[in-house]
């Protein structure tokens, strides 16, 4: 669209937010601003100042794209927080244009072909440019979803299909998978699925064939998992750790006293921790990962103590994101935070130890996955090389 970009983004592992409007309706909001505004240039420039100093900027100040720009951003005046009843204006640094490949559409069809999905596909999500390897600086990386489109479970902020018995799984799917990213040439790919509560291991051996499969093809390829919980079945996550992954990866999505409102009562922040706790002690060497929403109301308190569980329970990295309504269904936003904060948090994350914390408003779980661990895994092998040399000296 010319006049307003449109700004969607996943949330979690796979929920979506569009936003959409119809140059029809941007043409009538703008003409009844118009017909309602005094109609001298000076009465005009004072009544927008009265407005913006009230309910923060119009329409046409982002229509114009003034606000898109960083530089702009402590300008914003629009709530951040939401009121009773109300619903959030989207905040101008989560407008971002849609980043498309240059390899999208063949990698697009390669997974038709063999019946395959992606949480872009799924999600609609605009970061598929860059899970394509899209982008000059992008690595190149791929976001596959296992096990079907459809899931078992009904969390309050994700917006993929759910039904109590999907379809039952591809047994095709490990080697399609396997043989569609030995021949992208990737080096990294993450591996993901929506949950399946029907099949007795919840998919486990699904994702272990899998990960085993492109190994054998390519055993360069950096594989990361974004499991399930399995219910706790922690022969489910033994399955995947010893599989031969490199990063094990499940969303605890929000903190401790939220998880009631914001998962599916199936899953819970003890549980959680469990499997990133076993997948640790199963191996030790692999690199465990999460992901937290921010925005879903809580406290800066709630955060912190969060953080502290997870590196307790030795959680290598952590990625924070802006949660966004996916439909009208779903949870409100309870609140935008700001880049700044964002900021503030991965400077938290870093000095509590954490391999690598990735925060900002469009970072997600598998935001520049690849280019994240190949970055802060050649670093500690670095340390590790010279603690080595040291010791020898």
């Amino acid at each position: 669209m010319a006049l307003l970009k449109q700004s969607c983004c996943v949330t979690g592992r796979f929920s979506t937010n569009h936003l959409r409007l119809s140059p029809r309706s941007i043409l009538h909001v703008y003409t009844s601003c118009l017909n309602t505004s005094p109609k001298s240039s000076a009465d005009r420039e004072d009544r927008k100042k009265e407005v913006q100093s009230q309910d923060g900027p119009g329409l046409q100040d982002f229509i114009s794209g003034e606000l898109s720009e960083k530089s702009k951003w402590a300008e914003y005046r629009g709530n951040l927080k939401r009121q009773k009843g109300e619903r959030l204006r989207l905040p101008p640094w989560l407008k971002t244009e849609i980043p498309i490949g240059k390899n999208y559409n063949r990698l697009k069809n390669t997974l038709r072909d063999l019946n395959l999905h992606t949480v872009c596909e799924e999600a609609r999500c605009p970061n598929i440019g860059e899970c394509w390897g899209g982008g000059e600086y992008a690595t190149a990386t791929a976001t596959i979803m296992l096990m079907g489109d459809t899931c078992t479970r009904g969390c309050r902020f994700c917006s993929v299909k759910t039904a109590r018995q999907p379809p039952p799984l591809d047994p095709d799917e490990p080697y399609n998978t396997a043989k569609a990213i030995a021949a992208w040439g990737l080096d990294y790919v993450v591996l993901t699925s929506v949950d399946r509560d029907d099949i007795a291991d919840g998919g486990a051996e699904h994702f272990a064939k899998t990960v085993t499969s492109l190994k054998e093809r390519n055993p360069h390829i950096l594989v990361e998992c974004l499991t399930p919980d399995f219910r706790g079945d922690l022969s489910a996550v033994e399955k995947i750790a010893l599989s031969g992954l490199d990063v094990y990866a499940h969303n605890v999505e929000t903190v401790r006293e939220l998880q009631r409102y914001v998962r599916d009562p199936r899953a819970n922040f003890d549980q959680s921790l469990t499997v990133l706790k076993h997948a640790k002690q199963v191996k030790p060497g692999v690199l465990t990962k999460t992901s937290i929403m921010l925005g879903l109301g809580e406290s800066d308190q709630q955060i912190v103590n969060t953080l502290t569980e997870l590196r307790e329970a030795g959680v290598d990295c952590l990625t924070l994101g802006q949660y966004m309504q996916p439909t009208k269904r779903h949870l409100k936003v309870e609140e935008y935070i700001p880049p700044e904060k964002f900021a503030h948090w991965e400077k938290v994350g870093n000095e509590m130890g954490f391999v690598y914390t990735a925060s900002g408003p469009l970072v997600r779980s598998s935001y520049k996955a690849g280019e994240f661990f190949l970055k802060n895994l050649l670093k500690k092998r670095k340390t590790e090389i010279t603690r080595t040399e040291q010791e020898a000296s």
